[in-house]
């Protein structure tokens, strides 16, 4: 939401000798300085709405098809341990996701990767105003204090999605900085602690993605804890020769644990992809606005 700011300027109708009503103007400065933000942000009310949609989701798979399958295939072995049928051990991936570890595990890892989508869509929109050209100045023109005023103005007229990205608030905030000291360094300064103050914006709202990626092997180890104390609770079965109990229990263990590693090892591989996407957006401004704006700025 941006709040307008407007400066009268008297004008004199020189054809019938009156004062006209005053013009009035906005001044792009003002209201770069007062934008004002919602109190629920359209990403969080994505990543709660994300959520929400996922457990459902992830947990109608579990009811209707992962847990009836790992009964069936538990369900066939021990008939054949009973019928003294000795085959070989057989894997399958619906016993080893089965349990309320796995599934809190994949529930995660779906809101990990939503949150990671809505970022990375987020930059390569921004990106696309790298290949327009906000300051269309012919080659060798100088940029005056002067002409600050004039070249916010273009930058303004941007639709708002476009005027909140990162390029347009960076130029806006080197134009008003040269308007205003009229000092060429102080105009590069000012530039490239507003771009490493963006970066360091962006890593931080990464916090709840690392977040996840930690809490994802932590909900592994749960499920081990969980599998190992069932294990020892059927140690007086394996005792007396019946080990079923107890290898399914431990099963429960490993099993919990590997999936959750592997996919932590996913999300943090795609979470360092999403960093050096940000990166290198966070380098690309900072070029762009050394090339098209700094390097032409002259105070005379």
């Amino acid at each position: 939401m941006w709040t307008k700011l407007w400066i009268s300027r008297p004008t004199y109708d020189t054809l019938t000798g009156r004062h006209r009503a005053p013009e009035r103007f906005t001044n792009p400065f003002a209201e770069a300085s007062m934008k004002t933000n919602l109190p629920v942000s359209i990403e969080f009310i994505y990543q709660l709405f994300a959520l929400i949609v996922i457990v459902i989701v992830v947990h109608a798979v579990y009811v209707a098809a992962v847990r009836p399958a790992a009964q069936t295939f538990l369900a066939e072995q021990a008939e054949r341990a009973a019928s003294g049928q000795t085959t070989a051990t057989e894997q399958s991936i619906p016993v080893m996701i089965k349990d309320y570890e796995q599934e809190a595990c994949f529930i995660l890892m779906f809101w990990a990767l939503a949150i990671m989508a809505y970022k990375s869509v987020v930059i390569v929109r921004h990106r696309q105003l790298l290949n327009t050209d906000l300051i269309p100045l012919a080659e060798g023109v100088r940029v005056l204090p002067e002409d600050s005023l004039a070249l916010s103005r273009r930058i303004q007229a941007l639709p708002p999605h476009q005027r909140d990205s990162l390029l347009p608030r960076a130029l806006l905030a080197a134009l008003q900085r040269f308007s205003s000291t009229r000092n060429v360094q102080d105009v590069a300064n000012a530039m490239l602690a507003y771009c490493s103050n963006e970066g360091e914006r962006l890593d931080a709202e990464l916090a709840m993605i690392r977040y996840i990626a930690w809490a994802i092997p932590s909900v592994g180890f749960i499920g081990t804890v969980r599998g190992i104390g069932q294990a020892l609770g059927y140690a007086h079965k394996a005792l007396e020769g019946d080990i079923m109990e107890v290898t399914r229990s431990l099963g429960v263990a490993f099993n919990s644990t590997l999936i959750a590693l592997l996919i932590s090892i996913v999300l943090m591989f795609l979470l360092h992809q999403l960093q050096l996407l940000q990166e290198r957006y966070i380098l690309d401004t900072e070029a762009y606005c050394e090339d098209k704006l700094t390097c032409r700025l002259h105070t005379h």
